[in-house]
């Protein structure tokens, strides 16, 4: 019988002790700054049902690693790779790893919010919601 090796729940616990972790309270400060490029990973459907963080730039997270490479074709050069970047998802654990791997790269300022788009739409925090016209 197949055995994992590690559990994607022991890999998103593991990333967390390599990465900064930021609150909602502190994803507000940085955005307040205007220094701080935040990248919402979650996939297209998240975005259009639930909505976003206000000036989160879509990265979605199987193209993040070659979005943001700049010897990738895929380079869209949006991300400027010497800025913060922050990413996000629904809940933390696929931002969490996204992170953990964008640091391994070799980004030198990234950071994820720990409890996720969920958690930023339940502290009542501003959302945008796509154009229903």
């Amino acid at each position: 019988m197949f055995k994992l090796k590690k559990t994607v729940q022991q890999m998103v616990e593991e990333a967390k002790t390599r990465i900064e972790n930021l609150s909602v309270g502190r994803l507000q400060q940085e955005l307040e700054s205007g220094e701080t490029q935040l990248l919402d990973i979650r996939d297209l459907r998240e975005r259009q049902k639930l909505g976003w963080i206000p000036s989160a730039m879509h990265v979605p997270r199987g193209m993040l690693e070659f979005w943001l490479d700049p010897t990738s074709p895929y380079c869209s050069g949006k991300v400027d790779p010497e800025k913060r970047i922050v990413v996000y998802c629904a809940a933390g654990g696929r931002s969490a790893l996204a992170a953990d791997v964008l640091q391994d790269m070799g980004f030198p300022n990234i950071a994820h919010l720990e409890v996720g788009f969920n958690g930023w739409a339940e502290a009542g925090l501003p959302v945008e919601k796509p154009d229903k016209s």
